[in-house]
């Protein structure tokens, strides 16, 4: 496993263990403060499991196992996935605190804020699955899928 994937993996299981912090905070609040919670913090929450956690999860062991690039790919490069990686990674952190922010202090003037933050994740990812199109291809599979094989 390579550099850039580790990273993909280790800051998935970071915003999972934070959304489940989260998510265990918001069980106090509800259930024993009884005070309970802003639809912020639920968006907070969700999207830091679903988009940091699961989506990092997903575009680390893409990257980790589909096949290598073919030497004529150019969309292609290493160095820019790493580059979409910390896009995604920054702003899917700061999109939680904004939001954690916004849910606590009953405020709107991170709206603008998370909406930037919301664009860049959807451009990183955008960016990150244009660049591997090329490695989501048939490597010998489709010979033994000609001869009648079933996967």
């Amino acid at each position: 496993m390579f550099t850039t994937v580790r990273y993909f993996v280790k800051t998935s299981i970071a915003f999972l263990a934070l959304g489940i912090l989260t998510g265990l905070y918001m069980s106090y609040t509800k259930y024993i403060a009884k005070t309970g919670y802003s639809a912020e913090l639920l968006s907070a929450h969700t999207h830091i499991i679903l988009v940091g956690s699961v989506m990092m999860m997903i575009m680390g062991v893409a990257l980790w196992f589909f096949p290598r690039a073919e030497k004529t790919d150019k969309k292609y490069n290493p160095d820019l996935i790493l580059v979409f990686y910390w896009i995604i990674t920054l702003s899917t952190a700061l999109r939680f605190i904004f939001q954690a922010i916004k849910g606590l202090a009953w405020t709107d003037s991170l709206d603008i804020l998370i909406t930037i933050t919301s664009t860049f994740q959807v451009v990183g990812m955008l960016l990150f699955f244009y660049s591997i199109w090329g490695r989501i291809r048939a490597v010998g599979s489709q010979y033994r899928e000609a001869k009648g094989e079933k996967f």
